[in-house]
């Protein structure tokens, strides 16, 4: 019978009939159809593929890793350390090595139990190794009694990992033996080999390299994804050790990425947060983390969290040690113990009605929280695992840490107060934006309120349109002569903005000048900017071209950065290059941006023998609106630089900026003595 055949009620119609008519309806046949009907020539029993063995990961990897992206070839590095992380929390192994050698090939080595590499009962021909390693769904974490907890599963990551490296090689040392077995994009190169003798060595290795065949020419790992990647491991398993290595030559030019390093966190998740928001200012002096073994009837957590004052919330979370970047029922199970803990808090100090329209979003909105679960058969959507689906993963989170943090509450009430004080403000403050764009859509013709200062261009929509950030009255009137009034909008600012990176919240609502600029700009700030608000398509900071220019564009830098950083992730942050000198000779005349670029001139342009003006510009407003649009604004001649923050520097970044804006002057003192050496007092604007 057809696969259609149950919807017309054929297998239906089997199932309710008894066995000997089932059996007779099984042996009905239907008619050959005509010869020729179109469709279905050439379409016969041939016509049907069977994938064997790994061939299917081979045809379709996206299934088994999500692609053959960069992300895709570093999940096969996941897929190996998970199954020694295994071995760790298990209690079997106590250090995992990586090491990334040159040529593309890495290996993940760990002191465990090592996979078994007797004969196999189903497949006596075959070791148990061999199995493993080249069938998919077979492994020794099906069972809970081989493996309480585990991440990866033996024989779907790895022999995944398998059909797609060019070569791979396991070593198993197992009762003093050696052994090794080498395959090639999944395919044995041999049977199981016995190495030799070896008496203080166990566990498994695996070194292997991608097969450029599935990843491309150009793919290879990047020693930076990889260390971080190690290190968190770490973190998640307090009673592991990871030893890093990596091949010198892999590193050049690479910051914050050691030859060598070796991981070992007691603390956990406590040191991993702690290193994450380091500089940061929290809204409790205290962070809140704990960790619970087997709350219920099986299964560990572990968490931290912690409420930052000027900066967007994030969560982090792990199941087994894998990590879901999409979250799930655990992280779920977090935000609900949160809410009600806090409730129940505010109910005892007679703030309930004030706690009422609190939700989870808002005590999550500036919440940094990292998560990690241990439970027994875990369900992930998809093979990737980016999402925990386990019902029974929220229950048991939500009924171990809503206690804890009840009691971390009822210890600490001046601290909790605090706390409760700021959720409930989110919540209000969500409120009121809320009530305002209601009342926006309740008017027919809405008004845009904009700062008295701001020149606005008459382009109504906001591709092509342009607002110039200027420092000062002076330069902001030859700014807006210079224009093009149709696309570009001029907003002056007054001298140097405050620094957000060492002010408070409330400073940071209470400065006019910020506020005007938000207001021009139309996206909102933090969790609440929209980039189809943004009323330009370009936003130019246009400062002098001295130091103090300099400052200020660090300051709005900074600014942009800590409050609205998709407006830089969405390109629309820029620098213009104003020009410090103007050099004429005669009919001859250039302008030079810096000190180099005049020498330049002057031994390029000006090289004849006739006496050459320099005029130094103090400021933009010393600009005739002529020779600031020649210069600066028109886009034909003008040079604008791009404020860009590679994805993979963003920490290198956030911890600059920590360091250079942040209110720790001893963080900034040791910045400029780690760079002396490139400091030149002639350079100086003094």
């Amino acid at each position: 019978m057809t696969d259609n055949d149950d919807l017309f009620g054929g297998a239906a119609a089997k199932r309710a009939a008894p066995a000997s008519a089932r059996n007779a309806a099984v042996k009905v046949s239907r008619p050959a159809p005509p010869q020729g009907t179109p469709g279905e020539a050439g379409y016969d029993a041939s016509a049907i593929e069977v994938l064997e063995g790994l061939e299917p990961v081979r045809r379709r990897p996206g299934m088994y890793i999500g692609g053959t992206d960069e992300k895709a070839l570093h999940h096969l590095f996941a897929e190996v350390i998970d199954n020694s992380m295994d071995e760790a929390v298990a209690g079997h192994a106590t250090f995992i090595e990586v090491e990334l050698e040159e040529g593309g090939w890495l290996s993940v080595t760990d002191n465990g139990r090592g996979i078994p590499v007797d004969p196999h009962p189903k497949f006596p021909k075959k070791s148990a190794l061999e199995v493993i390693m080249t069938t998919l769904h077979a492994g020794g974490k099906f069972d809970s009694k081989v493996y309480e907890t585990s991440g990866g599963l033996h024989g779907v990551g790895v022999s995944v990992v398998n059909a797609l490296s060019e070569i791979l090689e396991v070593e198993v040392a197992r009762g003093q033996t050696l052994y090794r077995q080498i395959f090639s994009r999944g395919i044995p190169q041999g049977k199981i080999e016995t190495v030799g003798r070896v008496l203080n060595r166990r566990g498994t290795k695996v070194r292997f390299k991608p097969d450029h065949q599935i990843f491309g020419k150009d793919a290879h790992f990047q020693p930076r994804r990889l260390f971080k990647m190690a290190r968190s491991k770490a973190y998640l398993f307090g009673g592991v050790e990871i030893r890093w290595k990596c091949a010198p030559s892999l590193i050049q030019g690479i910051e914050n990425v050691p030859a060598e390093a070796t991981f070992k966190f007691p603390n956990g998740l406590k040191d991993y947060l702690l290193h994450d928001i380091e500089g940061k200012e929290l809204v409790t002096d205290q962070l809140f983390s704990g960790k619970i073994t087997k709350p219920g009837s099986h299964g560990s957590l572990e968490w931290a969290v912690a409420w930052m004052t000027n900066e967007d919330g994030f969560s982090i979370s792990y199941c087994n040690t894998v990590p879901t970047p999409e979250g799930g029922t655990h992280e779920n199970g977090l935000r609900i113990a949160l809410l009600r803990a806090l409730r129940e808090h505010a109910e005892r100090v007679g703030q309930s009605k004030r706690m009422a329209a609190v939700t989870t979003d808002d005590v999550m909105a500036t919440c940094a929280s990292m998560l990690s679960v241990f439970i027994r058969e875990p369900e992930f959507q998809g093979q990737t695992k980016d999402k925990l689906a386990t019902v029974e993963a929220g229950r048991i989170v939500e009924n171990a840490i809503r206690d804890t943090f009840d009691h971390w509450l009822a210890a600490a009430p001046q601290q909790a107060n605090k706390l409760l004080d700021w959720v409930i403000d989110r919540a209000e403050e969500r409120l009121r934006r809320r009530q305002e764009k209601e009342v926006a859509r309740k008017t027919a013709t809405r008004k845009l309120r904009l700062p008295g200062k701001l020149a606005d261009c008459s382009n109504a929509g906001a591709k092509g349109s342009e607002l110039f950030i200027v420092e000062g009255d002076s330069a902001g009137g030859s700014a807006k002569q210079a224009r093009d009034r149709a696309t570009q909008a001029v907003l002056p600012l007054r001298g140097k903005i405050l620094n957000v990176a060492s002010a408070g919240r409330e400073k940071l609502h209470q400065n006019q000048q910020l506020s005007d600029l938000v207001q021009a700009l139309g996206c909102g700030t933090g969790s609440h900017y929209k980039d189809s608000d943004l009323r330009y398509e370009k936003v130019i900071i246009m400062t002098d071209a001295d130091v103090d220019g300099a400052h200020i564009a660090s300051l709005l830098i900074t600014f942009f950065y800590r409050q609205m950083p998709r407006l830089i992730d969405g390109g629309h942050l820029y620098l213009a290059v104003p020009p410090l000198y103007r050099l004429t000779q005669g009919s001859k005349s250039a302008y030079a941006r810096d000190d180099a670029d005049r020498e330049k001139l002057m031994k390029t342009v000006f090289k004849g023998n006739g006496k050459v003006e320099i005029g130094r510009f103090k400021g933009l407003g010393e600009m005739l609106p002529a020779q600031l649009k020649e210069t600066t604004m028109d886009p034909k001649k003008r040079l604008l630089l791009k404020v860009v923050v590679e994805a993979d520097d963003k920490p290198e970044a956030s911890d600059t900026v920590e360091r250079l804006m942040g209110n720790k002057p001893e963080a900034r003192f040791a910045f400029i003595q780690e760079r002396a050496a490139f400091a030149n007092e002639a350079d100086l604007d003094i």
